[in-house]
């Protein structure tokens, strides 16, 4: 009995586990990957730690037209299975804060390793620097024609391009169009979890200023979310943890002429009257002092004169005592909201993850498969589906994968 040929199209998370799952169910199984080699993105992953998954599994993680879509694949492939699976390999993993879970090597690359190993043991070609520019489906079976003219075939084919984030890495849209071929709708895409770029004129006064704090975008006079840790201050805008994770409700509102802007807390710790009483207690105790150095030992000092100016104190130098209680007032609120216009973001090379994607609406959330075209399956971010930072993103690629490669096969 001769065995199901199938085609992986891109070797990042979701392909290889694809691949893997594909050829323990039988199938004989190749991986097109356009880079030279695969997996490059998955080095990238957790700062090179690869945070796998994360035990906190929540469908609030999850966004896109239909985030419930995520359910299909999660129910049959979860983080318990996921975890069991790479451990198999021989990734021993530990929960660590928040419920990300790591490798105990907290290599990224110890990952690749055990998952190329175990293609090269099921006997999965690998077929580096090979771009696909074109499917056709006639009869039954599938043509892949490669950019350099190449040609492929294959029964089942599972498109795990990825989406258009880190281009560098990999995924540059380039299965958007394969999709769409075959007459799937695209979501237009933008980046997400990414630094966003901000109208303040005194950003370049504060790149490399980093802080513990509490970020929360606002549009139309609401707070939309917000998101504690630590924030970093660049000529561009801000970046650091909360950035990245408010960076879609903050694109979304864009794209939707919102005007939304980024709300800084510097001490969510204090509420608006401790505060007052803070600064108060330091004027009161050192009244000889410049209303600028009074603030030395509380503050990183780049920020101190940026801060005394968004109060409305041109004059940093006068003395501290002759400072007003309004101004009290005004120095606090700086401090617990400063409130600045978000024009944008990096770029797509910066980008983590790609928000919007391939309509879910036209596949089987069961088994991945196309509802308009049979044995054409889909795996990762090249969908409408993408999470927040913290592992969430990679057990959308391992449960997807491992179901599309599971159907592929049959």
């Amino acid at each position: 009995m001769s065995r199901k040929k199938v085609a992986v199209i891109g070797g990042g998370a979701s392909g290889l586990i694809a691949a893997i799952s594909a050829a323990r169910n039988g199938a004989q199984v190749y991986i097109l990957e356009r880079m030279n080699r695969v997996g490059k993105k998955i080095l990238a992953t957790g700062n090179g730690r690869c945070n796998l998954t994360n035990v906190n599994i929540d469908i609030k993680r999850y966004h896109g037209k239909n985030p419930k879509f995520f359910y299909g694949a999660y129910s049959q492939f979860d983080v318990n299975k996921t975890i069991e699976f790479f451990e198999d390999l021989g990734i021993m993993c530990r929960v660590e804060e928040e419920g990300k879970v790591y490798p105990y090597s907290n290599q990224s690359s110890s990952v690749l390793d055990v998952l190329r190993y175990e293609i090269e043991r099921l006997n999965v070609m690998e077929i580096c620097d090979a771009e696909v520019a074109q499917i056709k489906f006639r009869k039954g079976e599938f043509k892949l024609i490669t950019k350099d003219g190449r040609n492929f075939k294959a029964e089942s084919v599972i498109l795990s391009a990825g989406g258009k984030a880190s281009p560098n890495l990999g995924s540059n849209g380039s299965g958007y169009k394969l999709a769409k071929d075959f007459g799937h709708k695209l979501v237009e895409p933008y980046p997400a979890l990414v630094q966003l770029r901000l109208n303040a004129p005194f950003l370049k006064a504060l790149k490399g200023v980093k802080f513990e704090g509490e970020a929360s975008v606002e549009a139309g006079g609401k707070m939309l979310q917000s998101e504690k840790g630590e924030i970093l201050f660049t000529d561009y805008g801000i970046s650091g943890p909360p950035i990245l994770q408010l960076s879609r409700i903050a694109v979304e509102n864009l794209n939707k002429d919102k005007k939304p802007f980024i709300c800084v807390d510097m001490f969510p710790q204090f509420d608006f009257d401790e505060m007052e009483k803070i600064i108060e207690k330091r004027i009161v105790s050192s009244p000889y002092k410049t209303i600028e150095f009074s603030f030395v030992g509380l503050l990183n000092k780049r920020i101190i004169p940026v801060v005394l100016k968004e109060s409305g104190i041109s004059n940093i130098n006068v003395k501290a005592q002759e400072i007003q209680l309004s101004q009290i007032k005004s120095i606090s609120k700086t401090l617990k909201s400063m409130k600045m216009e978000i024009i944008g973001t990096q770029s797509w090379t910066e980008a983590q993850v790609t928000a919007g994607g391939i309509d879910v609406s036209d596949i089987n959330p069961k088994t991945l498969e196309s509802k308009l075209t049979p044995n054409l399956y889909f795996a990762g971010e090249i969908l409408d589906i993408d999470g927040d930072c913290g592992g969430f993103n990679l057990q959308w690629a391992w449960s997807s994968g491992y179901i599309s490669g599971l159907y592929a096969a049959k």
